[in-house]
């Protein structure tokens, strides 16, 4: 699965996972992406399920090369606006 995640201070993060609720946490606790320990992660925006490892990392690679523009288009036409899938504190 590819995905986007919009930080703190309105960057556009691409990754890939094979289990976005845990890999959405785990960026949230610091123990995702170094990315994130700079620019904390505020709105899952989008993701693109269905890949195999090998096609995630191609299109993750993709969408890394597109501007910002071209990333808020794809995120615009696929109508999903902050996923069900919140980057929050883990319960207590």
């Amino acid at each position: 699965m590819v995905y986007i995640i919009e930080t703190t201070k309105g960057k556009l993060y691409t990754g890939i996972t094979n289990n976005l609720p845990r890999r959405t946490q785990q960026h949230h606790v610091g123990r995702g992406a170094k990315y994130f320990r700079i620019d904390p992660p505020k709105h899952l925006l989008w993701h693109e399920p269905n890949h195999t490892k090998v096609t995630a990392a191609r299109r993750e690679i993709e969408i890394k090369k597109l501007t910002r523009q071209q990333k808020l288009f794809i995120i615009q036409s696929a109508k999903q606006q902050r996923l069900p899938i919140p980057i929050s504190p883990p319960a207590s």
